[in-house]
Parts: C-alpha cells; structure tokens; sequence
C-alpha cells in the first residue's frame, strides 16, 4: 500500500482583476475521481491544505451539468461531505514528505488564489520532484507549480513538458477578460513547456515522473499514470 499527499487549496475565492471576488475552491471532479481510484486500489490519502483548513468545494462543480446528472452530482457530494480524508486536512507545515510516495494536485480556480504563492506547498512539491516521487497536477492545480521555486530563483519544474488549463479554455468559459493572469501564460513564463490538447477533452502529458492533465475530463487518466508508477 502507497500514501499519496493531496495538496489542495484553502481559499473559497479567485480575485479578479477589478478586485471582485469569484466564489471558488476545488473542482470536485479532479479530487473525488483520483482519491476514489486510490482508495479502490488499497491506498492511503492525506488531505493537506495552508493552515490545515477544510478545503472549500467549488459549488459549480457540484452542479449536475458539470458532473452528468442530478444521480452523479449527489454521489460526488457525499464523498466530499463524507470523506474523513477531506473533512480533517492537515497542515502544509506539518507534512513529513518521507512518508509519502506520491503527490497529487486538483484543480479548481482555488489554487490560483493560494497555493500558486505558497512557499510550504512550493517546497513540498520541490522536494517530491528532486526526490523522484511521482506528481500528479490536473487542470488549475499546476498553478502550485509557481510556487516551486529553488534557491537560485528558477522554478523547479523548468523545462518539463506539462499541460494545463489553456488559455482557449479559460476564454470559453467566459473568465479570461477579468483574470488578474492566465495560468498558461504564467507556466510558460515561469520555463514549463506547456502542451495544449482540444478544449474540455482529456489530455494528459507525462515527463519522467511528472504527470499532469488538462482540465476535469483529465482526472480518471491522471490517475490511471500515477498508479502505474505506484504499482
């Protein structure tokens, strides 16, 4: 059995550029699909968020257009109400990497918010990846990857190939105009190789022991890699 770290946001809000806040969190999708494969295949997750707070679904994702119907929207609700995983996070700055032999991050526009500055979760993902433990990072979650940043200022995941939410994605979902930054843009220019796929269709990229997907759709097979590599 392998323990796998769910790095995941605490904020229930993005600001946007003119300084509004738009209600946020989570993509339930990206953090149900994953733990659900990891539990079914005898694994341990630990939830760990800043400062240890529950983290905050998005309540759009919890919308039966978002997750197929009124009897899947239900399902994915009670696992995040219900999973002791997600209902007592731990802190950042409690995490003992060493015990891990994963590291996994949803997505949501939450991450754009918090993680995407947070020294703890950058120096957590650091580590994993000089260590060789396997990262997952699906949709809005690579916006953890800002926050990698080694001694030397460069960012720890420069030069690997990647995907994210694109910038085609973001504009068709109506958020692009008002985005105080666009995570595409950003990853790039923070020396990640960024892959776009077709908009809302799965895509995943794997790059040694990198695993990242697209956007919700991308969850099932961001998973899939990260248990081939756990075995």
């Amino acid at each position: 059995m392998s323990k796998i770290l769910f790095v995941m946001t605490g904020s229930s809000h993005w600001t946007l550029e003119d300084g509004t806040r738009h209600t946020t969190g989570f993509w339930a999708d990206e953090a149900v699909v994953p733990f659900e494969a990891f539990r079914a295949a005898g694994h341990e997750v630990v939830v760990a968020t800043p400062g240890g707070v529950v983290s905050p679904v998005d309540p759009a994702s919890l919308a039966p257009e978002a997750t197929g119907g009124d009897e899947e929207a239900a399902r994915i609700k009670a696992v995040v109400d219900g999973a002791d995983e997600f209902r007592h996070p731990v802190a950042l700055t409690e995490v003992a990497l060493d015990g891990f032999d994963a590291v996994y991050v949803p997505g949501g526009h939450g991450p754009m918010e918090d993680l995407a500055v947070d020294t703890d979760s950058g120096a957590l993902l650091t580590r994993a990846l000089e260590s060789g433990k396997p990262v997952g990072v699906v949709c809005h979650g690579p916006a953890a990857l800002l926050a990698a940043v080694k001694e030397d200022g460069t960012n720890a995941f420069a030069g690997y190939r990647i995907t994210a939410f694109t910038n085609t994605e973001e504009e068709l979902a109506g958020n692009a105009d008002n985005a105080p930054w666009l995570l595409q843009d950003r990853l790039v220019e923070a020396g990640l190789k960024v892959e776009a796929g077709e908009p809302w269709a799965s895509h995943v990229e794997v790059d040694r022991s990198v695993v990242t997907g697209q956007n919700p759709a991308s969850s099932a097979a961001v998973a899939a890699e990260l248990l081939a590599r756990l075995g």
